[in-house]
């Protein structure tokens, strides 16, 4: 079986406070201590790092012990108040199995490490009853709070009603324990059914650089309204405007509803989360990455989840989508590096990559197409990228592409994953000019010869034209996950694999066309990735040990 020796063992089910204090950074998330599959009786586990990359596992910030928690301490978020002190929201379900919001505070603000936290008397702060309509079953996940021009905090809550409408909840306060529902919600859409673990922050319309949660700026931000949708488990987000006069969001484009909606990543990515790191002036995204194994798996393993790579996101500067990068910190884990330059990938070729540790790398590529004009045709009702990757076939050459990577790939070819671009040209009939349609896919088919794991092929478009721009594409491997950010961020897609063969040495790396026309390579940089450091041991989270007693986090 696959073994992995992680931080501890438990069924990461959500980011719930990633934050900065005292330049300590700290991420609390949902941990199962009694087995490596999802329990009732989660509480808050706790790691701490000083760069976001080495982490120290902490005592849990707090169990079920409360009327108002006690079957449970689910997600919520972490506010740091004006004063420098943090407050963390929480969802309990209480003695009723209905779902509650509470607050814990910590012990000793000096601590930098924050390794005590208490539960004020006051919990529940916010609650469902026959007034206010909420359904106790769908009524949780507290975003962070900001702080309004008048003087009061706003949080959201994450509901639906029973016709499937999905809402943010509105709640204000004074002294950020006495809270007051509005008359309206933040946001509302019809027929999108639960929103989980909403988020709400504002971005810079110029530069890369993060903005504070309370920023009361307008003319220089907009605002994203992020929601993970249960019936779907994907993670959507909009862009728009936030009236603080009305306490109302407005998204610029609505909010789309069919394949081509933005997400956060179109792969294996839910229930994420941001905080702004004021260190560093930057917002930094993290994201559950959930499993493609049974759970029959998952136990023998003796863990479940993980975390992605930190990823710092910011608003491209067209205002209409965000881009996603790993943080830079990641690239201090980079050893031994391999350079290509200049090399022309001829039609129906494959290329290995020597030099690497396939297993754990990463990876950064840019392609150049000339010949355009001999891209196949898109046909108009071809709308949803995960079905046409999902239809493709390797083995059957088309005009440009598919090229890419081929990661994890055993020695006899028997499983890969691959990570590649199509192209497509469509005529628009308005300017009588041919556009081109770049897709990019995550093909897991081939990844395992273990046909219980969940291989599905994700596939979205990718919002670049390639008669001007380079494809670039940017892929860290980790032995049983695959992040790929293509565009220079503009469409990021996570995969879950676990082969049976392409394994440790045993895991090759390729550059792969097979398409009928030769693509340009204009740079190929590969890395191998060092491991890192968790609770002061240098250890790799790829070595086999039956002892394993963590968590599948990725470092």
């Amino acid at each position: 079986m696959y073994k992995k020796i992680q931080l501890y063992v438990f069924v990461f089910v959500g980011y719930v406070g990633p934050m900065i204090y005292k330049g300590i950074y700290h991420l609390f998330y949902q941990y199962n201590p009694y087995g490596a599959v999802w329990d009732v009786r989660i509480v808050w586990g706790h790691s701490t790092s000083v760069d976001l990359v080495n982490w120290i596992s902490q005592p849990p910030a707090f169990n079920p012990s409360q009327p108002s928690d006690i079957n449970g301490c689910w997600s919520g978020s972490v506010t740091i108040l004006p004063n420098g002190k943090p407050v963390i929201l929480y969802t309990g379900i209480d003695q009723n199995k209905g779902q509650v919001q509470n607050v814990a505070v910590p012990v000793n603000i000096s601590d930098p490490y924050l390794r005590e936290w208490s539960k004020p008397p006051q919990n529940p702060l916010m609650t469902t009853n026959a007034v206010n309509g909420i359904n106790p079953d769908r009524f949780r996940d507290p975003t962070t709070a900001w702080l309004g021009r008048d003087g009061e905090w706003r949080v959201i809550v994450g509901s639906s009603t029973d016709d499937r409408r999905g809402l943010a909840i509105l709640y204000k306060s004074r002294d950020f324990f006495n809270w007051t529902q509005s008359m309206k919600p933040l946001h509302y859409e019809d027929l999108t059914g639960m929103w989980e673990c909403p988020d709400f922050f504002p971005v810079s319309i110029t530069g890369s650089d993060g903005v504070e949660t309370s920023s009361v700026g307008e003319n220089g931000i907009k605002h994203v309204l992020k929601v993970s949708l249960i019936e779907t488990l994907h993670d959507y987000y909009t862009i728009g405007s936030y009236d603080r006069e009305k306490d109302v969001y407005v998204p610029d484009l609505g909010f789309v509803q069919n394949e081509s909606a933005p997400r956060l990543d179109y792969g294996k990515y839910y229930a994420s989360k941001t905080f702004y790191d004021d260190v560093k002036k930057r917002r930094i995204l993290w994201g559950w990455v959930n499993e493609s194994s049974p759970a029959k798996d998952d136990i023998e393993k003796g863990w479940s989840g993980l975390q992605s790579f930190p990823r710092k996101i910011w608003l491209d500067e067209s205002g209409k989508e965000l881009l996603q990068w790993p943080i830079e910190e990641i690239e201090t884990l980079r050893g031994q590096q391999v350079n290509w330059q200049k090399k022309v990938l001829k039609a129906g070729s494959t290329l290995q990559v020597h030099g690497v540790t396939a297993a754990q790398a990463d990876v950064e590529v840019s392609f150049k197409v000339k010949e355009l004009e001999k891209a196949d045709v898109i046909e108009p009702s071809w709308t949803d990228p995960q079905k046409i990757c999902s239809q493709g076939d390797l083995s059957v050459m088309s005009g440009l592409g598919p090229f890419g990577l081929m990661v994890l790939a055993s020695n006899d070819m028997e499983e890969y994953t691959s990570v590649y671009f199509r192209i497509f040209k469509s005529n628009d009939d308005t300017n009588k000019k041919t556009k081109y349609v770049v897709l990019m896919c995550s093909d897991q088919s081939r990844s395992s010869l273990n046909d219980e794991n969940d291989k599905s092929t994700f596939g979205a478009f990718v919002a670049i034209d390639p008669s001007h721009q380079t494809i670039s594409l940017r892929t860290l491997i980790d032995h049983s996950i695959v992040e790929s950010y293509g565009g220079g961020g503009r469409t990021c897609i996570t995969s879950r694999v676990y082969p049976k063969l392409a394994i440790g040495e045993n895991a090759n790396l390729f550059v792969f066309n097979k398409g009928t026309q030769s693509v340009d390579i204009l740079t190929l940089s590969a890395w191998s990735l060092k491991s890192a450091q968790i609770n002061g041991d240098l250890m790799s989270p790829f070595i086999e040990r039956e002892e394993s007693r963590s968590p599948n986090h990725q470092f």
